[in-house]
Parts: C-alpha cells; sequence; structure tokens
C-alpha cells in the first residue's frame, strides 16, 4: 500500500540524515514527511537537501513550535490530500527504530486491523535505556488509563503508529485539538469508541542518544487530567465524544 511517513522534527538535525537514511534501507519504497516547526539548528533546511535529490522525502513547513498533535494532523491531511493509503507516526529521535516499521506495515496488511501500534508493554515489547523510575510512569500511566476509559491497548501512549488513511478519516482526528503525548490517547479512545480493529505488536523501545527530550511534567500532568476528565464525561456522564 502507497505509505506515508510523518515524521514531526524540532532540532532534530543531528538525529535526520540517520532516520532518513535507516528508513529507506528497512522500507525503500515508503515515503516520508518531514513537519519541520521552524528548527533553528537547520532541520528544515535539510529535510529541504533531502527532498531536491530524493523524491520519495517531502518537507512542510510550519511557523513554528506548536505541538506533536498538530504537526501529526497537518502530516495526516497532507498524506490524505496526495492519496497516500497508510499514515505511519515516527519519533525523528531514533527511539522508533525504522528497521522494525516492516513489522508494523506487515501486521496491518495481513489483518483485517485499521490502527496497528508498536507496543512496549505486550510479550516481547521492551524500552532500552529508561531508568526504572520512567517505566513506571509509562506502566501506571497506561494502566490508568486503561481503568479510567475501559479499553485494553497496552500501550496507548505509544507513538509508533500505522494508520490506514480511512481510518484516520473515520476518528476525526483532524479535527481534534489534543497536544502533547495526550494526543496518542486521544487517538487511541476515539478508534475505540469508533469500533475500529487496534492490533498491537511488540517492539523495541530505545531512548534517544543525540539531541533533548521533549518529555517534561507538565506534558504528564496534561495527560492525567484529560484522562481523568474524559472517564467522567463519556463514561460516566455519558456524553458523545468529539
Amino acid at each position: 500500500m502507497k505509505t506515508l511517513v510523518v515524521m514531526p522534527t524540532f532540532n532534530e538535525r543531528t538525529n535526520l540524515d540517520m532516520m532518513l537514511t535507516r528508513i529507506h534501507s528497512s522500507t525503500p519504497e515508503v515515503h516520508v514527511l518531514v513537519v519541520d516547526d521552524n528548527s533553528p539548528d537547520g532541520t528544515g533546511a535539510a529535510a529541504d537537501a533531502w527532498a531536491q535529490t530524493d523524491s520519495r522525502v517531502h518537507v512542510l513547513h510550519r511557523p513554528g513550535k506548536g505541538g506533536l498533535g498538530a504537526a501529526y494532523r497537518a502530516g495526516f491531511g497532507w498524506g490524505i490530500d496526495r492519496g497516500y493509503e497508510v499514515l505511519v507516526e515516527m519519533d525523528a529521535d531514533g527511539s522508533h527504530q525504522p528497521e522494525q516499521l516492516p513489522l508494523l506495515l506487515s501486521a496491518l496488511e495481513s489483518s483485517p486491523a485499521d490502527l496497528v501500534i508498536g507496543s512496549r508493554w505486550v510479550p516481547g515489547g521492551s524500552v532500552v535505556n529508561w531508568p526504572l523510575s520512567r517505566k513506571i510512569l509509562s506502566l501506571g500511566g497506561n494502566l490508568y488509563t486503561r481503568l479510567c476509559l475501559g479499553i485494553n491497548t497496552q500501550d496507548a501512549t505509544g507513538g509508533y503508529r500505522a494508520f490506514r488513511s480511512d481510518a484516520v478519516q473515520k476518528i476525526g482526528m483532524l479535527a481534534g485539538t489534543a497536544q502533547g503525548y495526550i494526543f496518542q490517547v486521544d487517538n487511541t479512545y476515539r478508534a475505540h469508541r469508533a469500533g475500529l480493529r487496534i492490533v498491537e505488536v511488540p517492539i523495541e523501545f530505545v531512548e534517544r542518544v543525540a539531541g533533548v527530550s521533549k518529555m517534561s511534567r507538565a506534558i504528564v500532568i496534561e495527560a492525567m487530567l484529560s484522562v481523568t476528565v474524559w472517564a467522567l464525561k463519556y463514561r460516566l456522564l455519558r456524553k458523545p465524544f468529539v
């Protein structure tokens, strides 16, 4: 299927060449859209240089840092407008290993799945270079999400994902407003409520070795508060999900 990897970037110049090379090595037929938020380190210009010599690389420039959710919505909208059948989320820092992309695409093509999540927390999944405290935080956050929202996805916060393009439209992702890492939970819950088929495949998640992580205490707090509010509104009060 015609596949587009959407890769948001902000100050990822040190990782860009490595990621594009690895993506093309593992999945030569896949196209990549770099969605750059006006990185001051020159990431956008480096992506433009790739696009000038490689027809599989495209660049979408945004005026400033506008959040992970907004970057993915812009990138997915760009891909849908150009007829891509599969849209993939992938971090630019190497934590989502391009060599594992064929696992996600194979699961999407060989099963009736609408969304495939590369999962750290199903049997066979793992994380590398994380302290115990961060593992506990991620596992606890996912457990809290399952209990609050009534879903059985083990890694609802995981950001390595492959969607069928019609699934993106069915769940109304492009009209959403969620930012940060809650964007992933938002779309998992949207897919669940829409009755779409979600499949998790085990991946090895590797903590970045270059650049600066975007994770912060504020992101974690935002995610926990959002999940709590959704549980109250959509499960207890039975309000329609928008």
